[in-house]
């Protein structure tokens, strides 16, 4: 069997030789083969020669059937589609697979079977009763994950069978495709920022929760450009057509910062804190970044993710449905750092010239705390959902450490919202944009554009 279309996958041809196929000798035809053996061997002992003719029919039976398959050239091609391939955890994909027979000889009976991880669900297969010559088979079916990740689909199995049920020949495909679970997000209540517009700044004042993007004037003329445009001074020194170009507008910088340390978090599972910010980490950065702010996400081992536009942040170069893709794949496969804390994104964060942080923390040390004191002096403002460990696995011996922990970054600026089991973000969304930062480290609504918190 062999595929000849482009981005087909391609069953082998004759692999394994006919020892192979003859392990391919299902039950019924192992029984004909050792029937027939029996009443050949009975025969010659008493002496029965119609005996012997059965037996021998029954004993070659299953070899010619053996035969015939394994001699039998197939042309099979087999193409997967997944729609979508990028899906929220807890939601399905629907996989669909088209057999096409591209030979002059119809098919015998086929089976399918693709090859899926045990969290998708049970392995599908599917019958095929003969494929005439040049016909194709459409077959679909659903797989869904409540765990995020990368899951690969395949490759395809084509399962041979002869008409009498005495051999089964299997053949892999070399292709596979793979399925993306994505966190899941919620939809988030569009706080505006005071005495800022979200995202786009058309505000009047500048603040240091905006960076204005470079405005090159002029630049090389680009085909469709307005001739009226054109800088003739520039045209002049540079020896090329040069056209001024439109101011840029500024736009809001967001970085969410998750943590992931496996210290600050207690338990597994869909349900678990640590999953709780993953989630919450991609609502949040999908919320930005349809707001139009850049938005940047940084782990606590300082992994900035995607890593493209200027200085990291995704959305001022890429369109916004792009850059939350390319997070969202990071999210799906991100797991525990190895522990070193929060001092290398603590790095990342150059100083004062950051825009909105949101951050996503599980517990805090001392040590941890000040670190993340520190941090908040490195961003125009800052919000922060703590979770308690101890309140998710049931333990209510320390309330007044969590308690402490919040004191600690409200005191250093943050408007911190603690996160208890059951909690909604939108809820709590709504809750941090309720609360206001009246301490003296706070910065003043006149420098970020927050006014000490969100309206």
């Amino acid at each position: 069997m062999a595929a000849g279309e482009p981005g087909a996958v391609e069953d082998g041809g004759r692999k394994g030789g006919l020892r192979t196929a003859l392990g391919g000798l299902t039950t019924r035809g192992r029984s004909f083969l050792a029937a027939g053996l029996a009443a050949a061997v009975c025969a010659y002992v008493l002496g029965q020669g119609d005996l012997l003719r059965v037996g021998l029919l029954l004993a070659v039976l299953p070899l010619v059937c053996v035969t015939v398959l394994y001699r039998t050239r197939y042309r099979v091609t087999g193409t997967r589609r997944l729609s979508p391939s990028r899906v929220p955890a807890g939601a399905e994909a629907r996989v669909h697979l088209r057999m096409e027979n591209v030979s002059r000889l119809p098919t015998g009976l086929l089976m399918l079977q693709d090859r899926v991880p045990y969290v998708l669900g049970p392995r599908p297969r599917f019958v095929l009763d003969r494929v005439e010559a040049g016909g194709r088979r459409e077959v679909s079916y659903r797989v869904r994950s409540d765990l995020r990740g990368r899951y690969p689909l395949g490759p395809l199995q084509l399962r041979l069978s002869d008409p009498f049920g005495m051999c089964e020949l299997t053949r892999s495909f070399s292709a596979y495709d793979t399925l993306v679970v994505i966190p899941r997000t919620v939809p988030l209540p569009a706080l505006r920022l005071a005495g800022e517009a979200s995202g786009y700044g058309d505000g009047r004042q500048r603040s240091l929760a905006l960076a204005g993007e470079d405005d090159i004037i002029p630049r090389g003329y680009r085909h469709g450009d307005d001739l009226r445009r054109v800088h003739w001074r520039s045209t002049a020194r540079h020896g090329e057509l040069m056209v001024r170009r439109e101011e840029q507008p500024q736009r809001a910088r967001c970085t969410v910062l998750l943590d992931t340390r496996e210290i600050g978090y207690r338990g597994a599972g869909p349900d678990s804190a640590f999953e709780w910010a993953v989630s919450g980490a991609a609502s949040a950065l999908v919320h930005m970044l349809e707001r139009g702010f850049a938005v940047r996400l940084l782990t606590d081992d300082g992994n900035a993710v995607p890593g493209e536009g200027t200085d990291g942040y995704a959305g001022s170069t890429q369109e916004s449905a792009d850059s939350a893709g390319l997070m969202l794949d990071t999210l799906a496969v991100v797991g525990h750092s190895d522990g070193g804390g929060l001092s290398r994104a603590h790095d990342v964060l150059r100083g004062g010239n950051e825009g909105l942080l949101i951050a996503f923390f599980g517990d805090l040390d001392e040590e941890q705390s000040a670190v993340a004191a520190r941090m908040r002096q490195r961003a125009g403002a800052g919000v922060a959902f703590v979770l308690d460990s101890a309140a998710w696995a049931g333990d209510e011996s320390a309330a007044g450490a969590a308690e402490d922990r919040l004191r600690r970054l409200r005191e250093s600026g943050w408007t911190a919202v603690p996160v208890e089991p059951g909690d909604g973000l939108p809820e709590l969304w709504r809750l941090a944009g309720g609360m206001r930062t009246d301490t003296p480290s706070a910065p003043s609504g006149g420098s970020n554009g927050f006014a000490g918190g969100w309206s």
